[in-house]
């Protein structure tokens, strides 16, 4: 897993053996034995004893019961620092923010990057010269209690669990943001939590009212970003999350611009996002949040509906008949051509690491010529369609003038009532910022 190059200036180690010093011993993991009293062995490295069933549980998959702890988590790992190097989402020089919701993909995603931040840092005091810095990291909690005011109080113990979990990833230090999701209005609670209200009962649709949820939840995450400093935003989702996306915007008819919202980075928000995680599956997370001691959390929220909940039960089924379906349905839409934003903007700064923008060039999706440029809905930051319609000005001049018209009706149609003429009722309850009051002159 490692890449033992002398000019290697990622901040990770360059031997597994490294790597090993700061896991977990593997003696003191449960290790299983066939039926017949003889031991089985890791299908990798063929020394030790895979992880038993009782240890990884009946929601993990067929393969991973296969490995020892120390091949199944390095592989994991793997995963995260391949998917980290390749897209350049940390270099040394960022500021990155991590979204965290004390679920298992936020927790190991969490662990993941502190890992690759207590590494660099080794390897800082360990350099003389010190000339690679060491990134930093931010953690960031979007309070929903506005929204289900009955389990404010189970918040209130989430948020000091999160601070407990947050201030024992040392060294370094990271800081905690808790941030209110009524504050995208304004500092007022209440008068945030006053519109918030009304924004949400405008959305009478119970999909709509998820996603509208989901997109708010993001602005929520780039003011944290944007007022504290922070050039990257991490989310934790992964292959499992990412396949019930591609089936619900399929069904929904935002096809157009779903390649976008599935790569590995997206550049459209002001602070890029990256998802580390997206080539590992929920069980896998699972799997090592309970083996690896990681304490996850159970915040109040409702379960999904609509169009969500059916898509949501409907993989857990095609999981359960194949534990491979969740990847073949990423793997099948990462066919899609992808944006020009879906990438890291090439570093043109000569302090950032040669290697680095070397990297990053290298595996750059495609180059920016051959990616047409697109408008963005101001609602959902969805990427739009252009239609051009010709039309005749004039009656009597036989000349026609092409009008172009942006597709925004679709978004303003899914978070918001049924009757147009109810539009700029709901428009008005968006968040100033991300609302430019010349878009919607409809």
């Amino acid at each position: 897993m490692a890449c033992n190059s002398s000019s290697c200036q990622s901040n990770c180690y360059k031997n597994d053996e490294e790597y090993a010093e700061d896991s977990p011993s593997l003696t003191d993991r449960k290790l299983s034995t066939s039926t017949n009293g003889q031991q089985n062995l890791c299908v990798k490295c063929k020394a030790n004893q895979p992880i038993s069933s009782a240890s990884a549980g009946a929601g993990a998959g067929a393969d991973d019961a296969h490995f020892c702890y120390g091949c199944f988590r390095r592989n994991l790992y793997g995963k995260f620092r391949l998917s980290v190097t390749s897209y350049s989402m940390i270099t040394p020089s960022d500021n990155v923010l991590v979204a965290f919701s004390g679920g298992p993909a936020s927790s190991v995603a969490l662990q993941f990057v502190h890992e690759l931040q207590h590494r660099a840092q080794k390897n800082f005091d360990a350099n003389k010269d010190r000339s690679l810095p060491v990134f930093g990291v931010g953690v960031a909690f979007i309070d929903e209690s506005a929204v289900y005011p009955d389990a404010s109080e189970k918040v209130d113990d989430a948020i000091r669990e999160m601070k407990l979990v947050v201030s024992k990833l040392t060294p370094p230090m990271k800081q905690l943001h808790v941030f209110p999701i009524e504050n995208i209005y304004t500092s007022d609670s209440i008068e945030g939590k006053d519109r918030l209200t009304k924004l949400l009962d405008a959305a009478n649709d119970a999909t709509g009212k998820e996603d509208l949820l989901l997109h708010l939840r993001m602005l929520a995450l780039q003011k944290v970003a944007s007022e504290n400093g922070y050039n990257r935003l991490i989310l934790g989702s992964c292959t499992s999350r990412i396949a019930c996306h591609v089936l619900a915007a399929t069904v929904k008819g935002q096809g157009y611009s779903l390649s976008a919202d599935i790569q590995y980075v997206d550049a459209r928000w002001d602070i890029p996002v990256v998802l580390p995680l997206r080539d590992c599956t929920a069980q896998e997370l699972n799997l090592l949040c309970r083996i690896d001691g990681l304490k996850t959390l159970q915040l109040p929220n409702s379960p999904p509906a609509g169009i969500n909940g059916l898509v949501s039960s409907f993989v857990t089924l095609l999981q359960e008949e194949n534990p491979s379906r969740e990847c073949t349905i990423v793997r099948t839409a990462g066919k899609l051509t992808p944006f020009h934003f879906n990438r890291i903007p090439e570093i043109s700064d000569c302090t950032v690491p040669l290697a680095t923008r070397r990297r990053q060039k290298r595996y750059n999706l495609k180059p920016m010529e051959s990616m047409s440029s697109e408008s963005f809905c101001p609602l959902c930051n969805s990427p739009l369609r252009i239609l051009i319609y010709r039309v005749r000005t004039n009656p009597k001049v036989a000349k026609v003038q092409d009008l172009v018209v942006p597709v925004v009706q679709v978004a303003v149609f899914r978070y918001s009532p049924r009757i147009p003429h109810q539009w700029n009722i709901s428009i008005c309850l968006y968040p100033n910022k991300w609302l430019p009051g010349e878009a919607w002159q409809l």
